[in-house]
């Protein structure tokens, strides 16, 4: 699958500058994936998906990110889910004291990946980010079943996936926050309000929930999970953005290597220098990220995997951001005309460091940690 993910690039990124101009979701790149069996990377392959690791998904999701970032941004949503639910093992599941229907959902839910079916995640809300203690949408108990209302907003690819996975805290009890996996249909609307500077494919839309699902949509079958499995593999809410973003980074390289080669300028020592900043500070950051991805497999939920979860999304969007204005000025003015590479790339790369957690987040997390504290209680903002 990494070999068709690097097949598949070029053809997002010849598609790249008319999806980013009109502000139009992907569906071609996404027809390809689904072709390609991407769907079902995490999947477990029991289940009919590749059985991919965090590892070989950041893998996956770097080269995808060269191609265009915003189609790698969504696919980074799905995987986000597809992966949660497989990283709940058989194990995982006793010492959390999941109900059998829970396991019986959450197979049904990755076989139908595995099929070819892709979800969104309908999480950050106006006012409260992607902090799930601060969301406002609600679900109370009704019957057999939960009536789900509220407002979700960066809603990648709505109106396109074929499930929502939305976070809501309970009306009765809000310190329980949990999640549902809710198929497209009624009772959700998408507003369309993403108009945005940078990653303007990704269709990430208001999304409107006045919902009832049956028991089974409660991921986990219990309530108040969505906190535990936010700290037990923060790396879905954190780090899988990583991936993504140092593919567009070297996406940037790679266009102002072209540029200037083009033009002539690659005779001139300044530019040269800043195309082998960029093209160190790209491999720096990648290692990063695959250290982390390596620890997210061999010690999920570890202090130290922790930390370097931070790290690698702490780098990741500083060092997108910082290469490709970089690469701009190397370039020089022509590159900022619009519908060229790297004025595209400029601006989806300054989305990596404002995707949760931010990159100041990350800083005073490591800070604090760094300096004895408990990150999650010490710091300048609640991470959940």
């Amino acid at each position: 699958m990494l070999d068709e993910a690097r097949r598949l690039a070029p053809r997002f990124a010849a598609r790249a500058a008319v999806a980013d101009r009109d502000g139009a979701f992907p569906a071609d790149d996404f027809t390809d994936l689904r072709d390609g069996g991407f769907f079902g990377l995490m999947v477990p392959a029991r289940l009919g998906g590749a059985g991919a690791g965090f590892s070989e998904y950041a893998e996956v999701a770097y080269e995808l990110a060269r191609g265009n970032g915003a189609t790698a941004l969504v696919f980074n949503m799905h995987a986000s889910v597809t992966g949660a639910l497989s990283g709940v093992t058989d194990e995982l599941a006793e010492a959390l004291g999941l109900p059998p229907a829970a396991l019986t959902a959450r197979d049904d839910a990755l076989k139908a990946a595995a099929a070819g079916s892709w979800y969104a995640v309908a999480m950050s809300e106006h006012g409260a980010g992607s902090r799930l203690s601060q969301l406002t949408t609600t679900y109370r108990r009704d019957g057999e079943s939960y009536r789900i209302r509220g407002s979700k907003t960066f809603c990648s690819g709505a109106g396109h996936a074929d499930a929502y996975l939305i976070a809501a805290r309970s009306a009765d009890d809000p310190s329980q926050v949990s999640q549902f996996l809710v198929p497209a249909g009624g009772g959700l609307t998408v507003e369309p309000t993403w108009d945005a500077l940078g990653m303007r494919a990704t269709a990430s839309h208001d999304l409107h929930v006045d919902v009832t699902v049956p028991a089974a949509a409660l991921l986990g079958g219990v309530e108040g999970l969505a906190l535990v499995v936010a700290q037990l593999a923060p790396h879905w809410m954190v780090a899988s953005y990583a991936a993504v973003y140092v593919g567009v980074a070297r996406a940037a390289v790679d266009a102002a290597v072209e540029h200037v080669q083009a033009r002539g300028l690659d005779r001139l020592p300044a530019v040269r220098a800043r195309i082998g900043r960029a093209d160190a500070a790209v491999a720096a950051a990648r290692l990063v990220v695959r250290e982390a991805a390596r620890r997210v497999d061999t010690s999920p939920g570890d202090a130290e995997t922790n930390r370097w979860v931070w790290r690698a999304k702490l780098l990741a969007g500083t060092t997108a951001a910082e290469v490709a204005a970089s690469m701009l000025e190397a370039a020089g003015t022509s590159a900022m005309r619009r519908g060229h590479p790297l004025e595209r790339l400029y601006r989806d790369a300054r989305a990596g460091s404002l995707q949760p957690a931010t990159s100041d987040v990350c800083a005073d997390w490591l800070g604090v940690d760094a300096l004895g504290g408990d990150p999650d209680t010490d710091g300048t903002a609640p991470r959940w």
